[in-house]
């Protein structure tokens, strides 16, 4: 069973004719589908989606973070959606989406849509994903803002797997839960951070 705002907006734009993924108009669509819905509730989330108690590279997943130095931080997300890339035996580093505005986080996802495994988007197919990879496909370096090494030890809820066709979905939904600063103050700094190249 899908979250319901995953599954109305899936259905509505099939039925008009959008397929997740495949071309720009349909994840336009999607996208700006998901940036109207103002709240998510995050528990249900958890009771409807697919959940993974583990992190493979490539996919996308949703999860529940409290960073194990967050004192010294200027600011953190509770709640990261990342592609990973670097797995290793006490954590990993991916790409969380939420440092950047949508506009940003929209061009950053086109460019990585030339990494996926298949055209199936579905809940097999994930991106070819390295640190090497992403440098080649980013014109503009969006990934210097937006990558963030993860603890195992400081996750705080199983994984939610986001099927590619709910990408550009979860993309714009308001997920970003950033603890100590606005996302308006992080967006701003991100910005920064791409500027300096």
């Amino acid at each position: 069973m899908q979250y319901s705002q995953f599954a109305n907006i899936l259905t509505r734009g099939v039925s008009e004719g959008y397929i997740p993924g495949r071309e720009q108009q349909s994840r336009n669509w999607f996208r700006t589908q998901a940036s109207e819905i103002r709240r998510v509730n995050e528990s249900s989330l958890y009771k409807s989606e697919i959940v993974r108690s583990r992190v493979l590279p490539g996919f996308m997943y949703l999860f529940a973070y409290n960073p194990k130095y967050k004192e010294e931080l200027p600011y953190y997300d509770m709640l990261p959606l990342i592609f990973p890339f670097e797995i290793d035996s006490s954590g990993f580093t991916g790409i969380n989406f939420h440092y950047l505005d949508l506009n940003s986080r929209a061009k950053l996802m086109d460019s990585l849509y030339l990494l996926v495994t298949n055209k199936d988007y579905d809940e097999k197919t994930r991106l070819r994903l390295t640190y090497a990879t992403l440098k080649q496909v980013s014109k503009i370096p969006f990934y210097k803002a937006c990558t963030k090494r993860y603890l195992y030890s400081q996750v705080r809820s199983r994984y939610i797997l986001i099927p590619a066709n709910e990408w550009d979905i979860a993309l714009f939904l308001p997920l970003e839960r950033f603890a100590k600063k606005s996302k308006t103050t992080v967006f701003n700094d991100s910005k920064k951070i791409i500027a300096r190249k």
